[in-house]
Order: structure tokens, then sequence, then C-alpha cells
């Protein structure tokens, strides 16, 4: 009897622990609401897994606008990060402003333990990114960095196919990211005034675009440096973009193969696809879900395979669900993973060679 009745109260607890953990809502800190992305956020407000508590941002005219349109009360928002973080207590951060601000943002939430993820790219200068890399591993927390193609589908299924040994040894990487401008695509005002402007954002379309390019590569090579990066800018719409490029092609040289990253605010369609070239085959990631294969059959043959992908069910199926899962414990990134620390300080080492290439004129060899 004794010993059914211990048994009772163990499963009990057990029950009692996992119904906690199922309700448990992390709490979540907002820096900033300039950024075009910050909606994915604000339209998280309702999930069971978060809860935004607070949001720093000094532009009430903004913040009124954004919380009346998310169904989000402005007592959550506060004029300051330092205001945000003492009376909101957040566990974790993410990170919605200019570029230049990531290492603020750190800076000010390393010392207190609070976890941060930032929009892409991890920092304006490698400068930056170094300093945010020390504050995060002096002070433990998790810094991770969000990319819309680390959700596609497409993304892991290129990578299982080339790891897969099916289109032979890896020789060249083409990525290409871009869209008609910010401008065109009317982003708010809010967002264009810092994506146009050299400091807040580093750059113009060879930082928002080539970012992905550099962290896609980066992950296929499993983490190498490219031993010298070449790059060439355009300035094509100078009236939409009169401080920085619209148009870059970067150029990334690796031992045994070549990564070329085309980023573009001229396009006349959005298109973010990938194409990764063996010795036997071709993949192309040609949108979020398709993907096709070619496989070489003799001189200029070959035959095609196609697949047709969903949206799974997994932490990588949107940026919150893994940094919770990474902030929790219950989930540990593999090396040099897309949202990595230590991928992103290299994607910051390529772009910063590739701006330096840019306005030299010659390529940058990495140390």
């Amino acid at each position: 009897m004794k010993k059914h009745f211990l048994l009772i109260f163990f499963i009990l607890i057990l029950l009692s622990s996992l119904t906690f953990a199922q309700q448990k809502r992390t709490k979540i800190g907002v820096a900033g609401l300039t950024h075009g992305h910050v909606g994915w956020i604000l339209n998280a407000k309702d999930r069971a897994d978060l809860e935004i508590v607070g949001i720093a941002e000094p532009n009430k005219e903004l913040a009124k606008r954004l919380t009346a349109q998310h169904g989000i009360s402005m007592d959550l928002v506060f004029d300051s990060m330092e205001e945000m973080l003492e009376k909101a207590k957040p566990e974790a951060v993410t990170a919605f402003g200019n570029i230049y601000d990531h290492l603020a943002v750190v800076e000010v939430c390393a010392p207190r333990g609070i976890h941060v993820m930032v929009e892409k790219p991890l920092a304006v200068s490698l400068e930056h990114a170094t300093k945010m890399k020390e504050l995060a591993e002096q002070h433990k927390i998790h810094l991770i960095t969000n990319y819309e193609t680390t959700w596609y589908p497409s993304t892991f299924k290129a990578s299982e196919i080339l790891q897969n040994g099916e289109v032979g040894d890896l020789r060249k990487v083409v990525v290409r990211d871009g869209h008609r401008g910010p401008k065109k695509i009317g982003v708010s005002e809010e967002f264009l005034q810092w994506l146009t402007d050299p400091t807040l954002n580093g750059g113009g379309a060879i930082i928002d675009f080539g970012c992905y390019g550099a962290n896609l590569v980066t992950w296929l090579q499993s983490g190498k440096r490219p031993r010298s990066v070449t790059a060439v800018t355009q300035q094509l719409q100078p009236e939409n973009n009169p401080k920085v490029d619209d148009e870059a092609t970067i150029i990334l040289n690796y031992e045994d193969s070549q990564a070329i990253i085309q980023a573009s605010w001229n396009w006349p369609i959005g298109r973010k696809d990938m194409e990764i070239y063996g010795l036997t085959g071709a993949i192309y990631a040609d949108n979020p879900t398709d993907v096709r294969v070619l496989h070489a059959e003799g001189y200029s043959g070959f035959d095609e395979s196609e697949y047709k992908l969903e949206y799974t069910n997994s932490p990588f199926e949107d940026p919150f669900t893994l940094f919770l899962a990474v902030i929790n414990g219950n989930l540990v990134l593999d090396d040099y993973a897309l949202p990595s620390l230590e991928n992103n300080m290299i994607v910051v080492e390529i772009l910063s060679a590739a701006v330096e290439s840019a306005k030299t004129g010659k390529t940058v060899h990495l140390k």
C-alpha cells in the first residue's frame, strides 16, 4: 500500500511539473520598434510560450501607432532600455532597432544575464561584433542572430543533400537576395531612415542582403573562413539611396571552392534563393519550399529530381520558438549553426572585408 502511495505521489509531482512547464511563458523585452520586421514579435504577443513584458522605444508616436495596431498597451512602453529592464524584468530581449544599436543592447543586457536575439546581421563592424561576443561570453548569455532563410525548409534540404554526397564535393555556391529597394517597396519612414544610413546600417544592400549569403555559405562550409574577399558595389538609385550602395557582388575564395553573393536593391522581384554546385551535380533552392537536384549524366546531360517541402513543427520553424528552446536549455545549437554567434562573427568579418574591398577596389586577404 505504501509503495502504491509513493508511486502515485511521484506521478502527481511529475504531472504537475509538466503542466507548469507547458504553462510557463518566457518574459520577453523588445528593444526598439524601428525595424520593419518588428511586427513578427508584436504578432507573437498571444503565444502560449512567451509574454511581451516591456518595449523600449523613445519615439512615442511610433510606439502609439504600433501598439494600437497590434493591440498592446502603451503601459508596456518605456523611454530607455535601462528603464524597461529595471521595471519589466524580461528574461530575454529581442532587438528591433538599427544595427548600430545592437552593441548597446548587449552592453545593457549581458551584465544582467539577459539573453539577446538580434535581427540580421549581428553588428555593423567587426569591432562591434567582438565587443558583443566578449560580453556574451563573460556574462554567459546566449546571443543569436535571426535570418528569414533560417526558417526555410529548402535551406536544410539543400544542406542535407550536399552532406549526403549526392552532388559530390562542394565547388561553388551562388546566393541571391534582393528586391526593388526599401523606398520602392514602401518600408516605413523610421525603417528607411536608418536602413539607408551608412553608420546605422553599416552600408546598403551589401549589408542588408549580403549578410544572408555570408551566413549560409559559412554554414555550408562548416565554419571555414574564406581566404579572401572581393566586392564590387554600385549606386544605381542615387535619388532613393544617396548615402549607401544599392547593388553589390561579393566573391569569397576558399581553398577548394568559391562563393558568389549577389545582393541587390534593384531587382524587379523579391528573391532569396541559392545554388550549390558539386563535382557531380547541382542543387537549386528556388524558394522556401522548392528544391531541385540535377545529377550529371555524360558530357551535357542530366536527370532532375524535385522536392516540394512543407514547414515542419521543429525549433527551426520560427525565430522565437528557436530562441526560447535555446535559452530554456531545450536545444543546443550545432557548431556554426545559422543563428549561432560563431557563424555570425565570421559573417561580420566577411561583410567588413567586402565593404573595404568595394571602397579600395582591391581584394582583401583575411588574416
